[in-house]
């Protein structure tokens, strides 16, 4: 678990492996893990002080993300610092901001310099944020299917974003499905509304149905009138609904589903 890595790597001196622990637990939600990242600068600063690029880049996140825009001196300060020492993460960190003019003038040449380099030397963020910047679509594509193939799910759900509006909607939905089996709820939505319509594929209820229940799943309830009415709409019988649950993992909501249309019909 992230928070007892960071707690025994804080108990040992480790304050770069502490801090990338606490910010990991704080990325899956936790409070804790967010609380221990911020009181981790304390041991940071002097690492990025004594010219580690690491902590500085750490540091440059962890200002970002946990802390309030006081901070953001610190931030531009220490992710300048990492990407000027050519730390990858530390030419994203810094290319976003100066992208976004978070903190520094917005300079979107600059930000794509950095965020190229950062690419090309296997940064996959750095690929996902250069993708979004570039002019030519074909490098774009090029680098969202990089960044996505690395692991950044969001890349892959603006990959199929982009090859839909290009009409290429069986590659569209390979990668929305993609996507959603990663927990992309957007990319759940898409799935489920492709399949319910057609798009990329010919009309799989069934399989419309199983997305918005791993939608539910997920804590997104918006797609579950679209189901109660694709199931009725298209007739889906019993069976079809167990499968569509069974396929999402989640028994539960099918019997949940058929209670519902059921007792819609009988009154």
């Amino acid at each position: 678990m992230p928070l007892e890595e960071g707690r025994r790597a804080a108990a040992a001196g480790d304050w770069l492996a502490a801090g990338h622990a606490f910010v990991r637990a704080a990325a899956e939600g936790s409070a804790e893990g967010a609380e221990l990242a911020a009181r981790a600068t304390a041991g940071l600063v002097p690492l990025a002080d004594g010219g580690s690029a690491e902590a500085a880049a750490l540091l440059a996140g962890i200002y970002l993300e946990h802390f309030d825009e006081s901070a953001l001196p610190m931030a531009v300060r220490y992710a300048r610092a990492a990407a000027e020492a050519g730390l990858p993460a530390g030419q994203r960190t810094y290319g976003h901001m100066l992208a976004t003019g978070l903190g520094v003038a917005e300079d979107r040449v600059r930000a794509v310099e950095f965020f190229r380099v950062a690419a090309e030397a296997g940064d996959a963020y750095g690929a996902f944020n250069l993708a979004q910047l570039v002019d030519d679509p074909d490098e774009s594509l090029r680098l969202l299917e990089t960044a996505a193939c690395e692991g950044i799910v969001a890349a892959g759900a603006v990959l199929a974003d982009r090859l839909s509006a290009l009409d290429r909607d069986e590659e569209a939905l390979g990668w929305y499905v993609w996507a959603a089996e990663r927990g992309h709820t957007g990319a759940m939505n898409a799935a489920a509304c492709w399949y319910r319509d057609g798009f990329g594929t010919m009309p799989d209820p069934v399989q419309a149905v199983r997305w918005f229940f791993v939608m539910l799943a997920h804590g997104d309830g918006d797609g579950i009138h679209e189901a109660i009415q694709l199931v009725k709409a298209r007739a889906l019988d019993e069976e079809e609904i167990r499968e569509a649950g069974r396929l999402a993992g989640d028994p539960g909501a099918a019997e949940a589903l058929i209670g519902t249309v059921l007792g819609d019909s009988r009154t």
